[in-house]
C-alpha cells in the first residue's frame, strides 16, 4: 500500500491557516490525479485543493468549518504502485484559485469540474489484469436520491447560480464525484425539473428544519460583527436632509453623461462632502486600539464603502478619497465594489479603512442604526430618498428627504462632537455647490 499525505498547502501572501469550506470527496471515493478535493477559505479567497495522485481516499484532516495550519495533514490516500509517505504536499502551481462569487456565466474549469462517473462495485467475470483493482474505471450510472438530511456536495459557482435560479440543490442528482452536482446537472434539473407530488386538500403542516453550519466568509463577518457589538460603545444619531438641490445638481450632470464621465448616484457625493466635513473633525476620521489604549487620527480618507456580496457584506475601501474628484470618486468606488463582488479584491482594497459609508440604496428604510467597522469609530448610513411636505416660506412644498443615520464610539466621539459632525455633512448635502469649493 502507498499511502500519501497530501498536507495543506502554502497559499501565499503569508497565510498561516485556512478554513475547510467544502469536501469534493468522502472517505472511500476513488479520485484521479489533480482531481479537486476539498475547497479551503483564507481571509480573502477560496482556493480549490487537487491530489497530486490518484488513489482511494483513506481519511480527511477535518470537517467542513474546522480551520487547518499550513503544513497539517488535508487529505490521506492510499495511491496503489506508489512508496508510502507521509509528507508529500500539492505543489503551489497545481492550486486553482478562484472567485469567491464567480457569475452564473462564468464556468471555469477549476471551479465545476467536468461530470465524471461514480464508482460501481459490479463483479466483473474477467478480471483486468493491466489495471489496478481500486483504479479501475467505473461504470456511468445515474446517482442514487440523497439521503434524507445529507449536504449536496456543489462548487460555489453552482450553488449561487442555483440561488439565483431557485433551486434547492438537495433535489438535485449529482453526476460529479462523491454526487457533486456540476452545472451540466443543474442545468439538466431546470430545463426538467421533477413534477411535483399531488396534494390533497388543504395544507400539509411543514416540517422541515434546515440546519446551516456557518463557516467561511460567513463566518468571519459574524465574528466581526460580534467584536465590534461587544467591544464598541455604540450610539446613533439621525438626522434628516432635504436633498432636492443635490438630486437637481446629479439630473443636470446625468443629462450630459458621456461615456468618460458616466451617470453618477447619490454615493460619490457623499463621499466628497463626508471628506470635506472630517477635515473639520479629524476626531471620527480615527482608529481606537483598546488593546492599547491609541487613538490613531488620519489625515488621508481611506473610505470605506459597505457592499453587499454574494459571501456576505464586505467593505472595499476606497484610498485617499482627499485627493480625488467627483467622477474619479465614482469610478474607484466602482471599481472596489466590483472587486469586493468577484472575489479578487486585494488585501490593501479590503483593509485600512477610516470611516465607512453604508447605504442600502431603494431599501434604505426609513432609519437604522449601522455596526461602527472596528477599529474605526464612526460610520455613516444614508437612508432611502422620499417626497415629504416640507414648510417652507409659508406654505407646504414637496422636496426630497433623506435620513443620514450614522453611529459612532462613544468611548473616542462624544455625543456633541457627533451631532455636530452631521450637521455639518447635512449643511454641505443641502448646499451642494459648497461641496466642491476649495477652502
Amino acid at each position: 500500500m502507498g499511502v500519501r499525505s497530501i498536507k495543506m498547502p502554502d497559499v501565499g501572501e503569508g497565510v498561516a491557516e485556512a478554513e475547510i469550506v467544502e469536501w469534493a470527496v468522502k472517505v472511500g471515493d476513488l479520485v484521479k490525479e489533480d482531481q479537486v478535493v476539498a475547497a479551503v477559505m483564507t481571509d480573502k479567497a477560496t482556493v480549490e485543493i487537487p491530489t497530486p495522485v490518484a488513489g482511494s481516499v483513506l481519511a480527511l484532516g477535518g470537517a467542513v468549518g474546522d480551520v487547518l495550519a499550513v503544513g497539517s495533514e488535508l487529505i490521506r490516500i492510499d495511491a496503489p504502485g506508489m512508496p508510502d509517505s507521509l509528507a508529500a504536499a500539492a505543489p503551489k502551481s497545481r492550486l486553482a484559485l478562484k472567485e469567491a462569487a464567480p457569475t452564473p456565466s462564468a464556468r471555469p474549469e477549476s471551479v465545476a469540474p467536468a461530470p465524471e462517473p461514480r464508482a460501481e462495485a459490479a463483479p466483473s467475470t474477467a478480471p483486468e489484469h493491466d489495471v489496478p483493482a481500486p483504479l479501475r474505471a467505473p461504470q456511468a450510472q445515474a446517482a442514487p436520491p440523497r439521503p434524507p438530511g445529507e449536504k449536496p456536495l456543489a462548487s460555489p459557482a453552482v450553488r449561487l447560480k442555483a440561488r439565483e435560479a431557485g433551486v434547492d440543490l438537495r433535489f438535485v442528482r449529482g453526476s460529479g464525484p462523491a454526487g457533486r452536482i456540476t452545472h451540466d446537472d443543474l442545468d439538466a434539473f431546470i430545463a426538467r425539473p421533477p413534477e411535483a407530488p399531488s396534494k390533497g386538500p388543504g395544507r400539509a403542516p411543514n416540517k422541515a428544519v434546515e440546519t446551516i453550519k456557518v463557516v467561511g466568509m460567513r463566518r468571519r463577518i459574524a465574528h466581526n460583527m460580534a467584536e465590534s457589538s461587544r467591544r464598541v460603545a455604540h450610539f446613533s444619531y439621525i438626522e434628516e436632509t432635504d436633498v432636492t438641490a443635490l438630486e437637481e445638481l446629479r439630473a443636470s450632470l446625468n443629462a450630459r453623461a458621456t461615456e468618460a464621465r458616466p451617470k453618477l448616484t447619490l454615493l460619490p457625493f457623499l463621499m466628497l462632502a463626508i471628506v470635506k466635513a472630517v477635515a473639520d473633525f479629524p476626531q471620527v476620521n480615527a482608529h481606537y486600539d483598546d488593546d492599547n489604549d491609541v487613538i490613531q487620527r488620519f489625515g488621508a480618507v481611506h473610505l470605506g464603502v459597505a457592499t453587499q456580496t454574494p459571501n456576505g457584506l464586505m467593505v472595499p475601501v476606497v484610498r485617499h478619497a482627499e485627493t480625488l474628484g467627483l467622477y474619479q470618486c465614482a469610478s474607484e468606488m466602482r471599481r472596489v465594489s466590483e472587486a469586493a463582488r468577484q472575489g479578487v479584491a486585494g488585501r490593501d482594497e479590503l483593509t485600512g479603512s477610516t470611516i465607512t459609508l453604508t447605504s442600502l440604496g431603494a431599501l434604505g428604510g426609513i432609519a437604522s442604526t449601522p455596526v461602527v467597522n472596528r477599529p474605526e469609530v464612526a460610520i455613516v448610513g444614508v437612508n432611502k430618498i422620499v417626497v415629504r411636505p416640507v414648510w417652507r416660506d409659508g406654505g407646504f412644498v414637496p422636496r426630497k428627504t433623506m435620513n443620514l443615520s450614522s453611529s459612532f464610539d462613544h468611548r473616542v466621539v462624544d455625543g456633541y462632537d457627533a451631532a455636530t459632525f452631521i450637521q455639518r455633512l447635512r449643511e454641505l448635502i443641502e448646499a451642494p455647490a459648497t461641496i466642491f469649493i476649495e477652502d
